[in-house]
């Protein structure tokens, strides 16, 4: 963590979303089918617990602007919101967010897909906010 609260980190694995090339099993217990992420996001969300060190000692729970910049291992159609998504998901599995609601991820200002087959990763870049943000929390209306 730097001086103004900033963390960076840096998951050396081929980034992945949770919600392409889903599995759906049936549970073996009550014969539902339910779907489970791919192997590639469990692999992806594996070695990212590996990556994410040192972790806060307690989990985020201000408001922040979360960077990611991720290089893809190959060229081609890729949704940006997807694998923010799996990535705010792991900061929480993880224990760097408390949450990823708008509350705590108040944006992700910066965020950038490209492309780089020798070394495929993401950079993640958590800035505290410099400006006021006001937290709605369980507020009523």
């Amino acid at each position: 963590m730097t001086e103004n609260g900033t963390l960076v980190y840096v998951i050396e694995a081929k980034p992945a979303t949770k919600k392409n090339s889903a599995q759906i099993f049936i549970n073996q217990a009550t014969g539902r089918p339910f779907v489970a992420p791919s192997k590639a996001y469990k692999a992806f969300e594996l070695a990212a617990g590996y990556f994410i060190r040192p972790k806060p000692k307690t989990p985020i729970d201000r408001p922040v602007n979360c960077r990611y910049t991720f290089f893809m291992h190959r060229r081609g159609a890729v949704d940006e919101t997807n694998l923010t998504e799996a990535v705010d998901d792991i900061l929480v599995k993880y224990g760097v967010l408390k949450d990823d609601n708008r509350d705590i991820v108040a944006g992700h200002d910066g965020t950038r897909v490209f492309y780089d087959k020798d070394r495929p990763r993401v950079e993640i870049v958590i800035t505290p906010l410099a400006e006021p943000y006001k937290q709605w929390g369980n507020e009523k209306k």
